[in-house]
């Protein structure tokens, strides 16, 4: 029996995927999470043999779990599901060694046998996920140019982001120059969304 736990935000499709995976003779869904706090926590309680992980749960993301597991040298089979295909997550999941990587408007079948598969010691990648693969643009962002549109897109002012990062204002406004420029766009918040497009930040 393949054990399984399911971390999902969205209540309807976690519900769904719960009800199709536990229709399957050898599969058992031991727990559900909401958020990655949850996930963190039934993990850790229930000991699962894969860990189905929404990319963007709130709380801890899917990758940041996973992250964690591989620390700890769990186990545990890794499979992240996104509704994007963004190089900069798809670059962070193949780095952490996840056994899946699937969009969730994949049919339920692919998912059954994409958990089979895991199981079986081989790793499964949707089709369009891996040709972004062959796509992906290196991020040319500093560590602390992202760190700064991060918090950009958090809202926070210039002012605050200097707070924050114990920067001046002025180095924090150099900071997103250079972050525009390498862009190729015009705008701060031209700047905040492409990075997040690309996975460059969250």
């Amino acid at each position: 029996m393949i054990r399984i736990i399911i971390a999902e935000d969205q209540k309807l499709l976690r519900g769904t995927l719960s009800s199709l995976l536990s229709m399957e003779d050898d599969i058992e869904v031991v727990a559900e999470a909401e958020n990655g706090k949850v996930a963190w926590e039934v993990i850790r309680q229930h000991q699962p043999d894969v860990c189905l992980l929404d990319i963007e749960i709130p709380f801890i993301s899917g990758l940041e779990i996973a992250e964690k597991l591989r620390q700890e040298g769990c186990s545990a089979k890794i499979i992240i599901v996104t509704t994007f295909a963004r190089p900069g997550y798809l670059q962070k999941a193949m780095a952490l060694k996840v056994d899946g990587y699937l969009l969730k408007d994949e049919p339920i079948d692919f998912l059954i046998n994409a958990i089979r598969k895991v199981m079986a010691g081989e790793r499964v990648i949707s089709t369009d996920l891996a040709a972004v693969l062959f796509l992906k643009e290196e991020n040319p962002l500093t560590e602390r140019e992202t760190e700064v549109l991060r918090l950009s897109r958090l809202g926070l002012s210039t002012m605050e982001i200097a707070k924050q990062l114990f920067l001046t204002n002025g180095t924090v406004r150099n900071y997103l120059s250079l972050a525009i420029q390498k862009l190729g766009v015009e705008t701060r918040q031209q700047a905040t969304e492409k990075a997040y497009e690309q996975g460059w930040i969250s």
